[in-house]
């Protein structure tokens, strides 16, 4: 009976149906593999738009049946056989062929590795980059590698050209270091890398910001004797010694290039202008725009961008927005990037209505505003001094135009609101930011908490900073000074140091607005030694001490160590680079004034008068005896 069952079930499993498919299967196989007949060669000939070019010696593409079997079956012993029934030799231009083909790639990797070992035939530099740029294209990282590292082991003869190649593939995919070693051996295999080849890994070494590399490889590119920087070179290397602010240099690679009749391309130009400009040569730079001009190198939007940004920082407003007014007239499109630095330098000017207007002429130029439009527009609002209303108002419209406020966005409000006493509408865009999933913003954070600790609302300004560092977790130097500056003012010392002593326990380096928010806690709390103590280790560690830090120090002496320690100091600081300041010179008058010396008082204010400095009110109403002797001496002078 079980004899039979199973007997039973092999002959359901051998069905007419199944049966057809095999045999519908291998006929498919022999038609693809029969030579054609006469009949079938006339219909093979080459038709326009197809790929049955397999007879001509020349093209050799492949015959549409192969492809059919690569297809398929893959590369295996059945495309073995194709080979052979198609009578396609294998040589090189087969090999380049296959690869071309749309077939998966590791059906090429099989078959270039079979086709290696072939008695008689070797790889050679194009079948090796057609490999290459496959894998490069399917970003299989590793098998691109082994297959560069195979190809320069190999002794098939790499050009300028491949190599040039390879390094942008390498570059592109990350491997800096391992594109310079392939560099290198070809180079050492007699391979005399052209000025494009140098191109390459100058341009991979930028895009990589390995820019003191650039130099190296520009000086051993002249160094060579056959191979001399181009356009491309002086450009890369001109941007990258703006890059690093080694503008000298860059200038004499600009004139090196123009005395070897090289004609500067207008990206040149505007790097060598935004050099100029910030070393404040306005005049030099105008003057390239007038040299382009002559050398019929016609300014680009970028150009511009440079121009206006220039002029906008040099306080030359009128002339950035007569660039503007001649680039239109020039037919140069303004972008966005340009319109935002124009109404940037507007709204720093205090030329607001000028800024608001320049927003609506972008959408006459469809000039769309993004963020960072709306932002500058914000920000200007708050530095007018307009109603805060108008800056809400300019938030909703940048929703309404379908703009999403970023973290910058809600910080620049926050910190807006926190200036102008509104600090529960601040608090309320705090929230909002959350709700939108930014992350924590230390800088909205910090503005909060320190409006909090204006207002003595010390505990609410702690609960915030606690949320911050649980969000962020060691938070930034900037708030912890903040929230130290705070617990000083309301007496909580030990918290104070506590939490600068935190910050360097958690690798957050005190900068020098915590270490003058630490020593003002400790001036006020009468801890003189510690906080002159601190001064030294600040200077110790490298932490430059600014010209707050000094005026703490000085407050500190003046208070408590009385007019010889105080003038020391003062005079200490008009020898070094911190000159004395007003708040400076109005200690050492207020010290003065407590201990009665008013003939050295007056001495002081008619120094501070020739300095052009102002005299604190609260010193001033201290020492009318001494103005009054200063006015004598006025008089009479």
């Amino acid at each position: 009976m079980l004899h039979r069952f199973v007997a039973a079930r092999r002959k359901i499993s051998t069905c007419p149906p199944f049966s057809q498919r095999l045999k519908q299967t291998e006929n498919e196989i022999v038609r693809m593999f029969r030579l054609p007949d006469s009949q079938e060669e006339n219909d093979s000939l080459p038709v326009k738009g197809s790929r049955v070019f397999w007879k001509d010696p020349n093209a050799r593409t492949l015959d549409e049946r192969f492809i059919r079997i690569l297809k398929i079956f893959k590369w295996g012993p059945d495309a073995e056989k194709a080979l052979e029934v198609l009578k396609l030799k294998l040589d090189i231009r087969l090999v380049r062929e296959v690869l071309k083909i749309d077939v998966e790639v590791n059906v090429k990797i099989q078959f270039f590795k079979w086709a290696g070992k072939k008695r008689n035939f070797e790889h050679d530099s194009t079948t090796y980059m057609a490999l290459i740029r496959c894998l490069d294209e399917s970003r299989l990282v590793g098998e691109l590698w082994r297959t560069i590292q195979e190809m320069v082991k190999s002794p098939c003869a790499i050009g300028p050209s491949e190599l040039s190649e390879i390094v942008k593939i390498l570059g592109r995919v990350k491997m800096v270091n391992k594109a310079l070693s392939v560099f290198y051996q070809v180079k050492g295999r007699k391979c005399r890398p052209t000025s494009s080849t140098y191109n390459s890994v100058i341009l991979m070494l930028m895009q990589e910001g390995h820019h003191e590399k650039v130099h190296e490889l520009y000086n051993e590119m002249c160094s060579e004797g056959y191979c001399f920087p181009d356009t491309f070179t002086y450009s890369a290397l001109i941007s990258v010694f703006a890059k690093l602010n080694r503008d000298d240099s860059a200038v004499r690679l600009f004139d090196e290039m123009k005395c070897n009749g090289l004609q500067p391309t207008e990206k040149i130009y505007t790097t060598l202008m935004g050099i100029y400009f910030k070393l404040g040569r306005v005049e030099e730079a105008l003057d390239l725009v007038h040299e382009m001009r002559m050398r019929r190198c016609a300014p680009t939007v970028f150009t511009y961008t440079e121009l206006i940004r220039g002029l906008g920082k040099s306080g030359r407003v009128e002339d950035a927005y007569g660039v503007y007014k001649n680039m239109l007239k020039d037919g140069c499109r303004p972008d966005v990037v340009l319109m935002n630095n124009l109404i940037n330098i507007f709204g720093r000017s205090d030329r607001l209505k000028d800024a608001i207007e320049l927003f609506d002429e972008m959408k006459l130029l469809n000039c769309t505003p993004n963020v960072v439009t709306y932002n500058t527009i914000i920000k200007s609002l708050f530095e007018a001094k307009a109603p805060p209303s108008e800056a809400s108002s300019w938030l909703e419209r940048m929703k309404k135009d379908g703009v999403v406020p970023s973290s910058f966005t809600y910080s620049i409000l926050i910190d807006g609101f926190c200036k102008t006493n509104r600090v529960e509408k601040a608090l309320l865009l705090l929230e909002e930011m959350d709700e939108k999933g930014f992350p924590p913003c230390p800088a909205a954070y910090c503005s909060l908490i320190n409006s909090l600790g204006k207002a003595k609302r010390y505990e609410a300004a702690n609960e915030l900073f606690q949320e911050l560092k649980e969000n962020c977790g060691s938070s930034s130097a900037r708030v912890y000074a903040v929230m130290i500056k705070h617990f000083g003012k309301c007496g909580r010392l030990n918290e104070a140091i506590g939490l600068f002593n935190e910050m360097k326990k958690l690798g957050c380096i005190p900068d020098v607005y915590a270490y003058n928010a630490l020593m003002t806690g400790m001036v006020r709390a009468d801890m003189m030694d510690e906080a002159f103590s601190l001064f030294r280790t600040m200077e110790e560690i490298g932490c430059t001490p600014d010209i707050n830090s000094h005026n703490i120090i000085l407050n500190g002496l003046a208070r408590t160590g009385g007019p010889k320690r105080a003038i020391e100091m003062f005079e200490k600081m008009k020898n070094s680079t911190i000159k004395p300041d007003a708040v400076s010179y109005n200690t050492v008058l207020g010290c003065f004034s407590r201990a009665g010396l008013f003939e050295e008082a007056a001495k002081l204010m008619k120094e501070m008068n020739s300095k052009g400095l102002q005299y604190d009110l609260i010193t001033y109403s201290s020492i009318l005896e001494a103005v009054g002797k200063v006015d004598e001496e006025c008089n009479v002078a």
